[in-house]
């Protein structure tokens, strides 16, 4: 059936294929939240995993018995840095894939431009640890790689004479299928409050970046939030089983889809998540759509190309590859889908062509919040006088507006999240963080919103652990949040703590600058 399937694609004439416009637009918004994450990697990556980073890069990049070569490295884990790693390599690397990314963004696309930006993401995502260990990270990857196959290897013209393949745009509908489905079911199998529709009551307060929409959603009325539920629950888990129907059908999904998107966006900074989700729903479209709310100068472009167009041999036998490759590496993912033990944000091979996903299978119901404090005090007492540091976008000062960044992601922001919900031990960057701001070290400052303390460093550094709620419709003004002190997260260190430096020298982050660390 498969076999006859491609067969009855192949046959179609080239000149009606109906996505011309779809591929034209797909692969602009594609490159779109390509230029986004890679401008996040330029301005945050040396601070991250850079050689004198919070966990940096050269470390996981060893050779030894596993890893005997460079060659059989990158066979057992492929990224590009395992040849040269270096802060400047790196950063040019990353500038690498803006300039490509607004290339595309621009319109000119071919299947060697596609792959470069693909295997540029893939091997920062490979070294990038816990800060690239996000779910979107295996979707713009799995989506990027697809996208290779909707190019010609050469032409890089927007409007190529080689038709849309029709495969792809199917595979893309699998993505978006799996996407969707894996968000309802995690939701449905995993928090109690998702089939009682209270989840919205909680989430727009306690998600990891809340911006200023977040307070407007989080202070509706329950029976909107409750309806929010409902309607996230149609999205998720039914629409997405209309993404193969036929056309109206098919529209209707991915309306649904692309509304659901820019609702999440609206209430929350969740990175390019929704973006890219975005990406994969145009795939539902097709020209007959797109021809009306499209230029007619691009309409144009595209009814020529369709006139002059032909199919490559080549192409058939890629894309017919590339099928087989993408039903076998299913298997994985869609025995999660099906599995109560379901897990979310997987990926099942070593390229991330094809994982599993999932979001907000647990919804906080409080939120806590890191504070790091310092002072110059020689002697830390009751009158010590503390200076707070702010976060780029994460809740700190009560009246401070939330800030709205999506698609672009603090890492940082979003990775202290997940450490207020347990302790440093599982999260040792924090120390190491404490240590650097000890030192007023230029790196780790430039992922805070300022420095408290310009010139001399501070003595001590602590954190401070603090809940946090949205403030109501009748409350103060100039506020956003209210906070209360909840206890101590680390107590004072300075740098001659020896408890300190002995817990840098286990997770080897000793002598890397200013002495230890």
């Amino acid at each position: 059936m498969l076999t006859e399937w491609v067969r009855q694609l192949r046959a179609q004439p080239a000149e009606t294929s109906p996505y011309w416009l779809t591929r034209f637009a797909l692969l602009r918004a594609l490159a779109f939240v390509y230029l986004i994450a890679f401008l996040s990697l330029a301005y945050q990556l040396l601070p991250l995993i850079g050689s004198q980073g919070l966990l940096p890069a050269v470390d996981l990049l060893e050779l030894g018995p596993r890893h005997p070569t460079r060659i059989a490295a990158f066979l057992d884990y492929p990224t590009l840095f395992w040849f040269r790693c270096t802060d400047a390599f790196l950063i040019t690397s990353c500038w690498v894939g803006v300039a490509l990314s607004a290339a595309v963004l621009l319109g000119y696309a071919n299947a060697i431009m596609m792959t470069a930006l693909w295997f540029l993401y893939l091997s920062f995502v490979q070294i990038g640890q816990t800060w690239y260990a996000f779910g979107w990270e295996y979707q713009l990857l799995e989506t990027g790689f697809l996208a290779i196959f909707l190019c010609p290897l050469l032409d890089a013209r927007p409007f190529p004479r080689t038709p849309p393949p029709i495969v792809v745009l199917w595979l893309l509908r699998w993505l978006l299928f799996r996407v969707m489905l894996g968000a309802g079911l995690i939701k449905l199998r995993g928090d109690p409050c998702w089939t009682e529709l209270t989840c919205l009551d909680f989430h727009f307060e306690t998600q990891p970046i809340p911006h200023p929409g977040s307070w407007l959603y989080h202070n509706l009325p329950d029976w909107m939030h409750r309806t929010g539920v409902v309607f996230n629950h149609l999205v998720e888990v039914v629409a997405p089983f209309f993404v193969f129907g036929p056309r109206i059908a098919r529209h209707i999904a991915g309306a649904l889809i692309v509304a659901l998107q820019i609702v999440l966006i609206s209430s929350g900074n969740l990175s390019f998540l929704n973006w890219i989700t975005l990406v994969s729903a145009l795939a539902c479209f097709d020209d007959t759509l797109w021809r009306r709310v499209t230029p007619s100068q691009l309409v144009g472009f595209s009814e020529r190309a369709a006139r002059s167009s032909r199919r490559s041999r080549a192409g058939s036998v890629a894309i017919t590859a590339l099928l087989v490759l993408i039903v076998v590496l299913s298997v994985g993912p869609v025995a999660n889908l099906l599995s109560d033990r379901q897990i979310m944000n997987t990926s099942f091979d070593r390229l991330r062509l094809v994982n599993t996903y999932g979001a907000f299978g647990s919804v906080g119901r409080h939120r806590d919040e890191l504070i790091l404090e310092g002072t110059r005090d020689d002697v830390i007492t009751a009158e010590t006088s503390w200076r707070e540091y702010e976060w780029k976008c994460k809740p700190g000062d009560p009246q401070r507006r939330p800030c709205l960044v999506t698609p672009y992601h603090y890492r940082l922001d979003w990775l202290i999240w997940f450490a207020a919900m347990s302790n440093y031990d599982r999260h040792p960057w924090v120390v190491h963080l404490i240590w650097k701001l000890l030192h007023n070290d230029p790196g780790a400052l430039s992922l805070l919103a300022g420095n408290p303390f310009p010139g001399d460093p501070p003595r001590f550094v602590r954190a401070e652990l603090y809940r946090y709620e949205f403030t109501d419709w009748g409350d103060e003004p100039d506020a956003w949040w209210k906070r209360q002190r909840i206890r101590d997260y680390i107590a004072p260190l300075s740098v001659d703590n020896e408890r300190l430096r002995a817990y840098l020298e286990i997770h080897g982050w000793i002598d890397r600058q200013h002495g230890p660390g």
